[in-house]
């Protein structure tokens, strides 16, 4: 059987479909850092700030974000922010993922609760 999403081009790894889900929720506010806190508090993972970096530059790589610099400010040593927004592309990665789960889920629900050797869901 063959999804409509069933493409490669949706696909995300984990941490890929974390970060981009953060970056939609924080929105104008989406910074390495901000990224990096708000996953902590939301989910309670406690990702290494190198961890963020590289995969939102995966992310770009990929065209699902683009990145702008914001103003240099003396708080950070003169340093700027480097900004992350979501594009059309990661908007429909993110779309084809949440799409193929719930099918998955879907079929999971079917036979109702699951108990058993991988304990329940």
């Amino acid at each position: 059987m063959t999804s409509p999403n069933s493409s490669r081009e949706g696909s995300l790894g984990e941490l890929e479909h974390i970060v981009l889900l953060t970056l939609v929720r924080l929105g104008d506010d989406a910074y390495g850092m901000s990224v990096r806190s708000t996953i902590h508090e939301l989910i309670g993972r406690d990702i290494s700030i190198g961890a963020i970096y590289t995969t939102l530059e995966r992310l770009q790589d990929k065209g699902y974000v683009r990145s702008s610099m914001g103003e240099a400010t003396a708080k950070r040593g003169g340093r700027a922010k480097k900004y992350f927004k979501v594009t059309a592309k990661g908007t429909k990665a993110l779309r084809a993922v949440r799409s193929n789960l719930e099918v998955l889920w879907q079929g999971i629900q079917i036979f109702g609760s699951l108990d058993g050797e991988f304990g329940r869901i």
